[in-house]
């Protein structure tokens, strides 16, 4: 048995249980498996509030990453693309991740060059806010691209 107050030793179950209500905390089993099995004297109620503390700050400090996505057709317009270009833009500067893709329906795999013309094309004129993560690549109907947002400073 081990404790605050206590010199480390091996104590029968009675005695231990006497000295944990004499110090008025609990005997807590640490370690069942070892021979003899390892108890220690603590307040569990203060170690548990101690250990959810610990979890909420360190969930607080970590932070969620959003992945929003932006889908293109290979003989996308000027107008929609700057439009499209604009909400990228807005996403990056949020913290989001952007998922750009070209969408290929039925024939217009045929113009996949196009495609990844246009994904290269958007990478570029979003550089100062993003920094791209995966280049286009083709998935079935779909030539994806990732951009990660730049770290302000």
């Amino acid at each position: 048995m081990v404790g605050e107050n206590i010199e480390p030793g091996v104590f029968k179950i009675g005695e231990a249980l006497r000295l944990a209500e004499q110090f008025e905390v609990d005997l807590v089993e640490i370690s069942p498996n070892a021979e003899p099995p390892v108890c220690k004297l603590m307040d569990y109620g203060k170690f548990i509030y101690e250990q959810k503390k610990r979890e909420k700050m360190l969930k607080a400090k970590s932070s969620q990453i959003v992945v929003k996505e932006i889908r293109f057709g290979p003989q996308t317009d000027e107008h929609d693309y700057e439009f499209k270009k604009k909400n990228a833009e807005k996403f990056l500067k949020e913290g989001a991740k952007l998922k750009a893709f070209v969408f290929f329906k039925g024939r217009s795999i045929i113009y996949k060059e196009q495609g990844q013309i246009l994904l290269l094309r958007l990478a570029q004129d979003l550089e100062e806010y993003g920094k791209v993560e995966a280049l286009p690549v083709l998935e079935g109907k779909r030539m994806i691209m990732f951009i990660a947002p730049k770290k302000k400073k």
